[in-house]
């Protein structure tokens, strides 16, 4: 077995950079069809809730914001994080330590050089960002996420 093999075999069974996180069953997933997205979204919008691409470091509004309210979903109105949850990761990305259990759910993202933990929206199932075990404590998480599908709403 190759050293990339085994590598790559490693981060996908690893417990720390894989964590397995469920929707709450009792929110209904979206089904709709790619025109709806396409009409309600924007080109990068859409490039990050319904491909998981990702906008450039530093082209979020939101990146140094730091506001008492809560975080939704760009594409659905869902809740997934809140004011207090938010930090300054210094990564050119709006981070959270934490977010709002049963809104999100996390998948392996095989994209990359490597597989990463990405997450999506629980209720349309939009790609969101990444999940990396690199934040402040107690929680140990880093929610990186994609600024510009995120709507704030003032407490």
């Amino acid at each position: 077995m190759g050293g990339f093999t085994l590598f790559t075999i490693l981060q996908v069974n690893s417990k720390h950079n894989r964590i397995a996180i469920k929707a709450n069953p009792e929110i209904k997933k979206w089904e709709k069809d790619d025109q709806f997205w396409r009409d309600k979204l924007t080109t990068s919008q859409y490039a990050i809730l319904r491909n998981g691409a990702t906008e450039p470091r530093y082209s979020s509004k939101y990146t140094k914001f730091y506001e008492n309210g809560t975080y939704s979903c760009q594409g659905c109105d869902l809740e997934l994080f809140t004011g207090d949850m938010k930090y300054d990761s210094n990564t050119g990305w709006p981070s959270f330590s934490d977010h709002i259990h049963g809104h999100l759910e996390t998948y392996t993202d095989l994209k990359g050089i490597w597989p990463k933990t990405g997450y999506r929206c629980g209720q349309c199932g939009g790609h969101h960002g990444h999940l990396i075990m690199d934040g402040p404590q107690p929680t140990g998480q880093r929610w990186c996420n994609n600024g510009q599908v995120l709507k704030f709403k003032p407490a």
